[in-house]
């Protein structure tokens, strides 16, 4: 069945289960524990409601907006995550060219398995870092250096993953870090023949088994050798921490990870040009509140101090309407286009970022709005100072006094029908 039949983001999620080994699919689908913030995270979108404007102009909608002095297609960008290149055949690089021609940015993250050398040389696109700190800083450090060397835009700080989430399915599913080859594994794998032939086999035939190809030295382990996760844990990790990466980068500077209007503050005194408002994408802490609720004290915080970003639980146009309604300048999104590139690679990914984009130019018609500029509060409640202004032009128009028997009836009326 070709793409261009998968008609939404949960279509191309249903082609993704159906392709990738059941390990693999939950590691990138799934929260932890009991999959509670996950649910939070996508509860809290369906549940916004916003008051569309009517009698407005809206043929000449567009989706265009800028981050950071650069414009981008629309609002979004591509969210890391390290198993990209698990469900495709260097999936970082096909996704980082997807996001590139669709013109938004591509966050690779830490444990990605292309050098960020070479997505920056062949994706040709804007292109933003994301850092785990080890406890040796100076590892961390150097690899900071290489991204800037690499030309990336801007380094993304992730500090909500102090210490190893308890994610139970993983170990259920027989697929943990380093990978173990074991029975379960083996027969999950054998029943995606074309996943194990097109991903895995390409690997084995051309490169070996995988690397972590940005950590370094002796970090840089193939999937199936040491303990990947260990040097990135540190639950030392402090504000002192993001000063000294404010020294050391020179482009815009984010904090992800971000819930709480006291971090949030405390980031920006520490030199971050951002925050991301995540939890991330529910898969760390069950028991987190969802972004989405966060944003909007966050974001009236921080404005005209810093750019404030939302993550997690994005999968219609709508909800980065409505995350853009509640303050955010902009999204980021992981699990929508990892299941597009399960399902076609590149084109998979390009598909995924389409149909965002044209939910989200639908969604600015329907609310009567021409552009991302124009989404606000006033979607979410109507204003009294505008509502009186309407009812002073109304009763302007009609003559104030000499309105015909039962107008003041109509007046009242109007009063009720606006309030």
């Amino acid at each position: 069945m070709s793409i261009r039949r998968l008609y939404n983001v949960a279509d191309v999620r249903d082609r993704a289960r159906r392709r990738l080994p059941k390990g693999i699919f939950e590691f990138i689908d799934r929260g932890t524990e009991d999959d509670l913030a996950m649910r939070r995270n996508r509860a809290a979108f369906e549940q916004l409601q916003l008051r569309p404007q009517v009698g407005v102009d809206v043929s000449a909608r567009h989706t265009r907006t800028q981050l950071f002095g650069r414009e981008m297609s629309l609002p979004l960008a591509i969210a890391p995550t390290g198993a990209a290149g698990l469900v495709w055949y260097r999936g970082e690089l096909e996704l980082a060219k997807a996001a590139a021609t669709a013109g938004i940015p591509f966050t690779l993250a830490t444990r990605s398995m292309t050098a960020v050398e070479d997505i920056a040389a062949q994706a040709k696109g804007r292109l933003w870092f994301q850092l785990y700190m080890w406890t040796e800083r100076e590892l961390s450090y150097g690899l900071v250096e290489r991204a800037q060397r690499a030309g990336c835009e801007a380094l993304i700080v992730t500090l909500d993953v102090p210490v190893a989430p308890n994610r139970e399915y993983n170990l259920r599913n027989g697929f943990s870090l380093p990978f173990r080859l074991g029975a379960r594994s083996m027969f999950d794998m054998l029943r995606r023949p074309r996943w194990l032939s097109g991903v895995m086999g390409r690997y084995l035939a051309t490169t070996g088994m995988p690397r972590y190809e940005n950590q370094p030295g002796r970090h840089r382990n193939r999937l199936t050798q040491g303990d990947a996760a260990a040097p990135l844990r540190s639950d030392a990790i402090t504000w002192d921490d993001v000063r000294e990466l404010r020294r050391r980068w020179q482009g815009p500077l984010l904090v992800k990870g971000i819930l709480r209007v006291d971090d949030a503050l405390r980031a920006v005194a520490a030199g971050a040009d951002g925050v991301i408002v995540s939890n991330h994408g529910g898969r760390c802490l069950d028991c987190s509140v969802a972004p989405l609720e966060a944003l909007p004290r966050i974001a009236d915080t921080l404005a005209g101090r810093a750019t404030v970003l939302l993550d997690s639980g994005i999968r219609r146009g709508s909800d980065i309407a409505k995350a853009l309604t509640l303050g955010a300048a902009a999204v980021l999104s992981g699990r929508p286009t990892l299941y597009g590139m399960a399902a076609a690679g590149q084109a998979g990914a390009r598909h995924v970022i389409g149909l965002l984009q044209a939910e989200l130019l639908t969604t600015l018609g329907m609310l009567g709005c021409t552009g991302v500029h124009e989404l606000g509060p006033h979607l979410l409640q109507e204003e009294p100072a505008a509502i009186e202004h309407l009812l002073a032009q109304l009763d302007a128009s009609t003559g104030a006094g000499s309105a015909a028997p039962g107008a003041g009836v109509e007046k009242h009326s109007l009063k009720g029908l606006v309030s």
